[in-house]
């Protein structure tokens, strides 16, 4: 078989794969989270019970999440903050009027060009050695060096996320609530996927269950 043709049948066979795996004709995916959440109602005055719906709250921003251009995201991680918090029974006050509590709302997401697990090549192209990472050829037993171009390397980017949520008694500043949730995968950043998040950091507020825990989100595609 001509290297050319090889070339075609193994992108055409990898290409089906990963359309299989990323595609597939499910109607939905899985967001996993790693939940912690921390309640410390009692930090906005001594006795103070865990707050019953309805509430009212303003969002505070750092300095940093004011300015252009990570206000515009801000703002789009701050609207579906608000529809997630609305679930619970807490409604973002109007501009110029007061509120009880402050809630601070963060993001990050961490782009690798791969999952920590894999490798460009992995294991031993059958009949020469061990193919080293990162190069395009393979050592035969030999020691002869062959070129390896018709074997391309399939590379898909793995993402590092993580949301926040700080609740303060606007009064004295206190931190009265936390949560994170964090998620490893391959979904493209959509709202979506960032509302799936914040679902899972906001679970059981304002009395969240204690510890870390995995909390997974059903999205539809």
């Amino acid at each position: 078989m001509k290297p050319s043709t090889m070339h075609s049948l193994l992108r055409l066979a990898v290409t089906g794969l990963l359309a299989l795996a990323l595609g597939g004709c499910a109607s939905v995916y899985l967001v996993d989270n790693q939940v912690q959440s921390f309640a410390r109602w009692d930090d906005a005055k001594a006795g103070a019970p865990v707050p019953q719906p309805p509430q009212i709250y303003h969002f505070e921003r750092l300095p940093s999440q004011k300015e252009s251009p990570m206000a515009a995201s801000q703002g789009e991680l701050e609207r579906l903050a608000a529809q997630v918090l609305a679930k619970a029974g807490w409604t973002q006050a109007t501009t110029g009027t007061g509120a009880p509590w402050t809630v601070a709302v963060s993001a990050s997401t961490l782009k690798l060009p791969r999952a920590p697990w894999e490798d460009p090549y992995n294991g031993w192209w059958p009949g020469f050695g061990p193919a080293m990472p990162g190069r395009d050829y393979v050592v035969t037993r030999t020691g002869q060096v062959i070129w390896m171009p018709m074997f391309p390397r399939f590379e898909t980017p793995y993402y590092q996320r993580q949301v926040q949520v700080v609740v303060r008694h606007a009064a004295t500043g206190r931190v009265v609530y936390e949560t994170r949730a964090a998620h490893d995968g391959r979904w493209n950043s959509t709202p979506g996927l960032w509302t799936a998040m914040l679902d899972a950091a906001l679970q059981g507020f304002p009395a969240p269950p204690e510890g870390l825990r995995q909390v997974n989100i059903e999205v539809p595609r």
